[in-house]
């Protein structure tokens, strides 16, 4: 039978697959060009469930979750040196339910509140020159890369004396480099990057201290745009790493998994448009193997005027 401390840290890892699932995001165009002056606006409401998977040695079986999520956010385009980058924050509250079987015995938890924020800044090093509305009408599509920073603060709801929150109670950083290559009416794009964890060392009971190797990452995408300005992409992504490790405690297995979707952005007037997303977990070998939807409402607004 294994310890407490054993299955505090597999509740560890159960919750940073279901509530903090960073490294699963997939984001078609996230490197895409527009002009100086943008922008956007964005309400989101999200649906995950599905299973939690340990390794068979672990009692604890039959784990499932469930989130939903609504988040605002905000972005802005803006330049460097001549290259265009955009700077993005979002505010998410979730709704989390997680049940299983720990040793035998059921157990249920559900929790309600702000999420982490999560800040992002990217810059378009080769294709993405900072343009006026006007200029960037009239520019042809060239290949873009760029590299970009996200940023997760620990301002979720988190309670030292709970074992599954929805805070994190730390930071935590994601370098990426990505490239966005226009063929026709498609886009072929392609992600790396990795995130990079501080310690929490007012983990349960408020004592301890929780630890996580990097969790690297890679996304791949191929988008359609049609004449109407709608777009639609399939997309994929896998992670690995990001063993967990709780004060001098062995780590946890690392992960190794694979996820696919697509997304559809539908233009609904000339400054706004729906998204509407899916993805579902390909392979699991530890973590969370969820199935996701996604549904989103934007709005641009520029700065000197419609483009």
């Amino acid at each position: 039978m294994a310890r407490p401390s054993r299955i505090g840290l597999l509740i560890v890892v159960l919750l940073a697959s279901t509530c903090a699932a960073s490294a699963q995001e997939l984001e078609p165009r996230a490197y895409s060009s527009s002009p100086l002056g943008t922008n956007f606006f964005l309400l989101a409401l999200g649906r995950s469930s599905g299973s939690v998977i340990f390794d068979p040695s672990i009692p604890i079986t039959d784990v499932s979750a469930h989130v939903g999520s609504a988040t605002a956010g905000y972005g802005r385009s803006y330049g460097i040196g001549g290259k265009q980058g955009l700077f993005t924050i979002a505010f998410p509250y979730a709704v989390a339910h997680v049940e299983g079987m720990v040793q035998e015995q059921a157990h249920a938890v559900t929790r309600s509140g702000l999420a982490d924020l999560r800040l992002r800044a990217s810059l378009n090093l080769i294709g993405g020159k900072a343009m006026s509305p006007a200029e960037f009408a009239a520019a042809p599509r060239k290949t873009v890369f760029g590299i970009s920073v996200t940023v997760q603060a620990p301002t979720g709801a988190y309670d030292a004396t709970k074992l599954v929150n929805l805070g994190t109670n730390r930071w935590a950083f994601k370098p990426e480099l990505g490239v966005s290559v226009p063929v026709g009416h498609w886009y072929l794009e392609a992600y790396a990057g990795a995130w990079f964890f501080t310690n929490n060392v007012n983990f349960y009971p408020g004592t301890s201290v929780k630890q996580q190797d990097p969790l690297t990452s890679a996304q791949f995408h191929v988008a359609y745009t049609f004449k109407n300005r709608s777009w639609l992409a399939l997309d994929g992504t896998w992670y690995g790493g990001g063993q967990v490790t709780l004060d001098d405690g062995p780590p946890s297995a690392r992960f190794s998994n694979s996820r696919y979707g697509g997304t559809f952005s539908l233009p609904v007037a000339k400054l706004h448009s729906l998204k509407f997303a899916a993805s579902k977990g390909a392979s699991a070998r530890t973590g969370s193997n969820f199935t996701t939807y996604l549904l989103a409402w934007q709005v641009l607004w520029f700065e000197r005027g419609n483009p």
